[in-house]
């Protein structure tokens, strides 16, 4: 696959990659972010990869070493199915990355319903979770370790936005479950961190907040290096804790947000 080519960044010559014959599956594979990691787990490892979409597949779901799976969640059941239907095509389950999230309500917190609250909590929180819980259960059952990798957001360190913030506060305890996981996969080599992201292009804030690209102009200036991340730099620090360079690294939240914040 061509090299992506972007105006105020180019990728460098290497990217990481996992080891041969790994089996990883990426929740949230149809996003920026999710198809991002998939193009780069194809593009430089000889790996099969489970390429899972809440209604749509993976752009390259013809490529022979993709799992295409597609699955809305709407319980437990159908977190612990995704996880077995991926198992069940590829053999086993080294990795997964939890890269699935969403925004159910475009306001203000103070205005938000019930409804809306409690569909932030469990899609950004209860299914990673249910997701996680059965992959480390079937990871320890192998007896070989493995990998378990989410995404959180630096916003949850300061409040979220006024249109953000339950969003950023299930990412907050989307931490806590980084370190009380890890703590408990460690002993059978299971480790379990999370990526910290800031203002990435990925596509996120015009699919759940309505951002138009004038808004994400400003949004850009107001990092310290004057740009959004490219998708596939948030990718490549998730390949890398995938690989084996990772193999020292656990329960922790690595933190991708260009100086924002400072």
């Amino acid at each position: 696959m061509t090299p992506v080519q972007h105006p105020n960044w180019s990728p460098p010559n290497w990217s990481p990659k996992v080891e041969d014959g790994a089996r990883i599956l990426v929740i949230g594979a149809s996003g920026g972010l999710g198809s991002a990691v998939v193009d780069m787990l194809l593009d430089h490892s000889d790996c099969i990869v489970g390429a899972h979409g809440a209604s749509k597949p993976y752009a390259r779901h013809d490529d022979p070493r993709v799992v295409s799976l597609i699955r809305p969640f709407h319980s437990e059941a159908d977190c612990i199915a995704t996880v077995d239907d991926f198992i069940a095509a590829a053999g086993g389950l080294d990795g997964i990355v939890l890269m699935s999230g969403r925004l159910n309500f475009q306001g203000h917190w103070k205005d938000m319903p019930e409804q809306a609250w409690q569909a932030d909590m469990t899609d950004n929180l209860g299914h990673p979770f249910f997701l996680a819980r059965h992959a480390m259960a079937v990871m320890r059952a192998q007896g070989r370790g493995g990998r378990i990798v989410f995404n959180g957001t630096e916003s949850a360190l300061h409040g979220g936005s006024t249109h953000s913030m339950p969003y950023a506060m299930a990412k907050r305890a989307t931490e806590c479950m980084v370190q009380g996981m890890a703590r408990e996969g460690a002993p059978d080599g299971v480790l379990v961190n999370g990526v910290r992201l800031g203002f990435i292009k990925s596509g996120f804030h015009q699919r759940w907040s309505g951002r138009d690209e004038a808004f994400l102009d400003k949004r850009a200036e107001l990092v310290p290096l004057k740009r959004g991340g490219e998708p596939e730099e948030a990718a490549a620090l998730i390949v890398y804790l995938l690989s084996g360079w990772g193999a020292y690294i656990t329960g922790q939240m690595l933190a991708l947000t260009g100086g924002d914040w400072l």
